[in-house]
């Protein structure tokens, strides 16, 4: 407990300029709704509603999640990139920092049609791991930091609930192999690296149904 609040404290004063500023900073949302119409649209959609599971769905995302990620794909002050996605890291390169605070905004406010669960085999073990966790492997439950309905924490932890089981499977794996390394405090490399395939595949199908 003590381990979670302080991550959380730090994620917190990590994204408070950020989570301030919607309510201030007037956003060009016009030419967010043209870069995601323009740019975005072909993995994504334009309104933030991925056309193929192997791309994350956006709309209804946490913004500070949103910007936090396209800043990590970009490159910055002759440092690689956080998040090392080659298609990603092409897309956000002439993206300025308004520009990014601008789309994450827009995506953030677009409806969701979220993706539904299809596999009623692995429902069942992905509440359980959703809801308690598994205490022998060492697996905290999921909705501790991302909600008992998956809608995540602004600021702190990103929605998951309607999200493709295609693309959480692939970034629970990613993680897991530190291919991905951008979490705070490797907290998703910790909790990945204790999960199988068969209990990855599981939690999936559960968040692609949660609402």
């Amino acid at each position: 407990m003590i381990r979670i609040t302080a991550l959380a404290v730090l994620l917190t004063a990590s994204f408070s300029a950020f989570a301030t500023e919607p309510a201030k900073a007037k956003f060009d949302l016009a030419k967010a709704k043209a870069t995601a119409e323009g740019v975005c649209v072909a993995c994504h959609g334009a309104d933030g509603n991925s056309p193929t599971p192997a791309n994350p769905i956006l709309a209804g995302q946490i913004p500070e999640y949103l910007y936090k990620q396209l800043s990590n794909f970009k490159a910055a002050e002759g440092k690689p990139a956080e998040r090392n996605n080659a298609i990603m890291s092409g897309m956000v390169a002439a993206l300025s920092d308004e520009d990014m605070r601008g789309l994450s905004v827009y995506f953030s406010q677009q409806k969701m049609k979220p993706s539904v669960a299809k596999d009623e085999k692995l429902l069942a073990e992905g509440k359980t791991l959703w809801r308690m966790g598994d205490f022998e492997k060492g697996i905290p439950a999921c909705a501790g930091c991302h909600g008992p309905a998956g809608a995540g924490l602004p600021v702190q932890y990103p929605r998951l609930a309607g999200q493709y089981a295609e693309y959480t499977a692939s970034q629970l794996k990613t993680f897991r192999s530190h291919e991905r390394a951008n979490d705070a405090e490797k907290v998703m490399r910790t909790i990945a690296g204790k999960l199988s395939d068969q209990q990855i595949g599981a939690l999936a199908e559960y968040v692609s149904g949660l609402r």
